[in-house]
């Protein structure tokens, strides 16, 4: 690990979405995967938006800055096609829908920069705390190293704390091993192909929403065939390249779902595989003589192994 991720980063790669109204809870509810109508104050949420098959068209970090009013954290390249595709099921529901990117600034703690805006408490994956300068969640760490992202007005002064690169903080990403999906893997995935329903993702128990029959199928009729995992190889690598195992050159396995180079050498990523391909032989990427990969273990058990 490096001493890399200790401080804050700036996010230009994320852009957010306003969705504020007496309803915006139980829209947010009809049409994510997480469920938003026992969201408390002091929690954020993971969360995906699918379509009728199940697959995702963007990922969220749901922030509740007040009663009515959620920020949506997602990639900025996905921003304006899910925000046109959102504000279509509307309808008569009372919530309205804008970017609110130029309205927040945005940046992400590591490290130390983490426990001194946390006042030194601990803070768990998807916890959300009010603070006089903005918003405060807890993400997945990276390696040990405590993350969040930080959410406040435009203008106001970021968190304390040196400088972290975007690069650094992207890399960071990959080893806490919660993607954030962007348009090159757009609607290549159901939720358990990214391990959502284990870091937090997924409520099987809420009402309704689009893909909500394909998703629940996936978990408890044991037909997922892919999972996700950490990998490494010595050249670069990028979200939506595929993948290909020797014991079937011609056929993809899989898909990188995220990637960057890492501070040690070589390139650091999220794979999206075929069970089987895990099982032995070869995994390369771009190509059946492209980058060999080696796959490393998750940093958290899946939820079908606890």
């Amino acid at each position: 690990m490096t001493s890399a991720l200790d401080g804050v980063a700036p996010l230009p790669h994320l852009g957010l979405i306003r969705v504020e109204g007496d309803e915006a809870a139980k829209f947010l509810n009809s049409q994510l995967t997480q469920d938003f109508a026992l969201l408390r104050p002091d929690e954020a949420r993971l969360a995906a938006f699918c379509n009728a098959k199940g697959r995702m068209q963007a990922s969220f970090v749901a922030v509740p800055i007040a009663p009515g009013d959620f920020l949506l954290v997602l990639s900025r390249d996905l921003l304006a096609q899910t925000l046109k595709r959102l504000s279509m099921f509307v309808l008569r529901t009372r919530a309205r829908l804008t970017d609110a990117t130029a309205a927040f600034e945005l940046r992400g703690l590591a490290g130390g920069a983490v426990r001194a805006a946390a006042g030194g408490a601990p803070l768990s994956p998807w916890s959300h705390r009010v603070q006089e300068a903005g918003h405060l969640v807890g993400l997945y760490s990276a390696d040990g190293i405590e993350r969040a992202l930080w959410l406040a007005p435009h203008g106001t002064p970021s968190p304390a704390g040196s400088a972290i690169s975007t690069e650094d903080w992207l890399w960071g990403e990959v080893r806490s091993a919660v993607p954030t999906l962007t348009a090159p893997v757009f609607e290549a995935f159901v939720p358990q192909m990214l391990n959502y329903e284990s870091v937090g993702g997924v409520n099987f128990k809420k009402g309704c929403y689009p893909g909500q029959e394909v998703v629940a199928r996936s978990q408890f009729r044991g037909t997922l065939k892919r999972r996700m995992f950490p990998a490494h190889a010595s050249q670069p690598l990028a979200a939506g390249m595929e993948l290909f195992h020797d014991a079937d050159p011609g056929q993809p396995c899989g898909l990188v779902v995220q990637a960057a180079a890492a501070p040690q050498g070589g390139w650091d990523a999220l794979v999206s595989v075929q069970l089987a391909a895990t099982e032995g032989g070869q995994i390369r990427a771009a190509a059946p003589d492209g980058p060999a990969l080696e796959l490393k273990p998750l940093p958290y058990p899946l939820l079908a192994d606890i």
